[in-house]
């Protein structure tokens, strides 16, 4: 167990620095837009919210292709890696026309949500620039998810650590302006990170194509018609998650919708804690990703014992981290506020925000492991259906009662606070759920189970 131990957190932290990096974007935009305009971290606060909500449920659905590869792989049947992987582009064209169908027309959802007519203008634009780097980010997903399904995650975090280096300097001139070139505001970010995109997807592509790792996949062969079956067994796995993931992402990225209404104090406040809360986030992610490469290898090699092992033992370790990181958000709220602005209402504010950020990330993280290993054990629906009434009714619909209901200590105050403090309790219980479903699907079986 301690050469697992050893792999697995390898295979974990080698993810998490490619994660911190893509992260890394959004507290580059979010300091970036900051120091240019309150008015323009607000806007930004609702156009990535926007975004965020389309590209990670998007994601969900390919990213769910990793315990099929992981099994296969397991197996030791590699080129049915390389013709699953081809009908996967199917799967990929059709989320890339909704989503930037979602990208380009946004402005039912900005309605419905109430948002500043003084937001929507750059929204709209900001909003209309991603939805052309959205389908490079998706192909760039497929390669991600093929390389953490072989256990090699490094190339994909080379690239996206590299890529930092890149998205750094072009948000801050796309953003300020110089050099020829005028200030672009909010839009500038988009334009950094539409560029970003597309040269990730070009250097993949000549990796896959060079590099000896992907030949016994057999991936450079004449492409298949769609296989039905196949594609509706990725649907099957990776609709519910995809879905599960829009429900728990929406929960989060909704808010700052609904917050924006209250000012441009609290929508950049809420910014600042969500961008924390991200943060955080790609820890118990980067493990969950790792634990469920390993628990779909060795099921696809027929040791079920070894792959319940390595399940108990990654929740505990996701738990941990979730109480630790919990900790430091805590005792570091002030001073991590300060680093986002110079404004000391935003940066006070954003502090007491911080408080409920610390209770919320404890239980997401435990959550996330949770929902990432039901997956390797065919279970997406009862995840899916606990999301809805947990996360969005509880959550979401519970925070929007405290904040306008005019209910509780923050009656008539503008401020997030009521909605961190529901989607925290959400979180909670709905962790309390998933692991109660993940111990019984550890109960020793012949065969995956449905769910």
């Amino acid at each position: 167990m301690k050469s697992e131990l050893s792999t697995i957190a390898r295979h974990a932290l080698t993810v998490l620095a490619g994660q911190l990096a893509i992260m890394a974007f959004g507290v580059t935009d979010t300091i970036v837009a900051g120091r240019y305009s309150p008015a323009a971290l607000a806007a930004l606060s609702v156009g990535s919210a926007v975004f965020i909500s389309v590209y990670i449920s998007l994601m969900g659905i390919l990213q769910a292709l990793l315990p099929l590869w992981a099994e296969q792989r397991g197996a030791g049947r590699l080129p049915a890696v390389g013709r699953s992987l081809r009908q996967s582009l199917y799967l990929c064209l059709g989320i890339c026309v909704i989503g930037m169908s979602v990208l380009l027309a946004p402005d039912a959802l900005l309605r419905w949500a109430d948002v500043p007519d003084a937001l929507k203008a750059d929204v709209r634009h900001y909003l209309n620039i991603l939805a052309w780097g959205l389908p490079p980010a998706m192909l760039f997903r497929i390669y991600s998810t093929l390389n953490q399904s072989l256990g090699r995650p490094q190339l994909v975090t080379w690239l996206q650590v590299g890529s930092l280096g890149l998205k750094l300097p072009l948000s801050i001139w796309f953003t300020f302006g110089g050099a020829g070139l005028p200030a672009l505001g909010v839009a500038g970010c988009a334009w950094a990170t539409l560029v970003v995109n597309y040269t990730l997807l070009g250097v993949g592509l000549w990796l896959v194509r060079t590099r000896a790792l992907y030949a016994p996949l057999q991936l450079w062969q004449r492409m298949e018609r769609p296989d039905w079956q196949q594609i509706g067994q990725f649907l099957r796995l990776g609709l519910p998650a995809g879905l599960a993931i829009l429900v728990e992402v929406t929960s989060f990225t909704l808010v700052a919708l609904f917050v924006a209404r209250q000012g441009n104090l609290a929508a950049a406040s809420h910014q600042i804690a969500a961008n924390l809360a991200a943060v955080c986030y790609m820890v118990p992610l980067s493990l969950s990703i790792a634990c469920s490469a390993r628990v779909s290898w060795w099921r696809g090699a027929g040791n079920e014992a070894h792959a319940r092992q390595l399940v108990v033992l990654g929740w505990r370790l996701a738990a941990l981290m979730g109480l630790l990181l919990g900790g430091l958000l805590l005792l570091g709220r002030h001073a991590l506020a300060s680093v986002y602005t110079s404004d000391a209402e935003v940066a006070a504010l954003a502090a007491s925000l911080l408080l409920w950020v610390a209770l919320y990330h404890a239980a997401d993280a435990v959550q996330c492991f949770c929902v990432f290993v039901l997956r390797c054990y065919r279970i997406t629906v009862a995840p899916l259906l606990t999301y809805c009434v947990l996360l969005w009714g509880g959550g979401l619909a519970g925070g929007y009662w405290l904040a306008y209901g005019g209910i509780g200590p923050w009656s008539g105050r503008p401020t997030p606070a009521p909605f961190w403090a529901a989607s925290a309790l959400a979180l909670a219980v709905t962790a309390i759920a998933f692991s109660a479903l993940l111990w019984r699907a550890l109960r020793p079986r012949t065969a995956p189970r449905a769910g």
